[in-house]
């Protein structure tokens, strides 16, 4: 069997997909890998270069993966779409990653560092709370709507009416629905501090 040159890695939860080429190009492997053999299969190679999707645990992989001696290199998944050949499956796409990974003009994702990740992974978190605070806020003016009640402009306009439903100022609103506009207050206070804590440790 012709050495691998290189390797389109096709990552999964359990069970990994692998095309392997030589240094003419020619298939060498094409095999499925289950996750717990993933590292010994590369372990046992000679250096080679390794392309795969940057996608959920990519990261983790590739930093593995270059630790047994390997050039890792990660792409955007929309890069490595056109180079699928037939239809889409995981032996589909592993040979479409073998063959980006070689295009001289693909664009590579830097694989972050277990220092990065962290970072990455609070950015994006703090990312999720803003949406929810914003689904939160459109619920609650939603439902006050029903009722001919409309919140001013802003999180302050529904944080006002708000405050008054939790006074039982505004009669308008009957007993079952302000329990229901407390629960979504509540969630919405609690993302909030979320949200907080966030920007603190960002600037932090």
């Amino acid at each position: 069997m012709n050495e691998i040159s290189i390797i389109g890695l096709d990552i999964a939860k359990n069970v990994f997909q692998v095309h392997g080429i030589d240094c003419s190009g020619e298939p060498v492997v094409r095999r499925q890998l289950k996750r717990a053999r993933v590292l010994a299969f590369f372990g046992k190679l000679p250096t080679c270069l390794v392309g795969m999707e940057a996608c959920a645990t990519s990261h983790h992989w590739a930093r593995e993966i270059a630790k047994l001696g390997h050039e890792v290199r990660m792409m955007p998944p929309r890069y490595v779409k056109p180079y699928v050949k037939r239809n889409k499956n995981d032996a589909a796409d592993a040979e479409a990653i073998c063959e980006a990974v070689q295009r001289p003009t693909m664009r590579f994702v830097p694989i972050k560092s277990p220092v990065q990740q962290p970072v990455l992974m609070l950015h994006r978190t703090r990312q999720l709370f803003v949406h929810q605070r914003t689904t939160l806020i459109n619920a609650i003016r939603a439902h006050l709507a029903e009722f001919g009640i409309v919140a001013g402009v802003g999180r302050n306009g529904v944080e006002v009416l708000l405050e008054l439903d939790t006074k039982g100022e505004d009669k308008r609103i009957p007993p079952a629905a302000r329990e229901c506009l407390m629960a979504l207050a509540a969630q919405l206070h609690l993302v909030k501090r979320q949200i907080l804590e966030a920007d603190r440790r960002v600037l932090a």
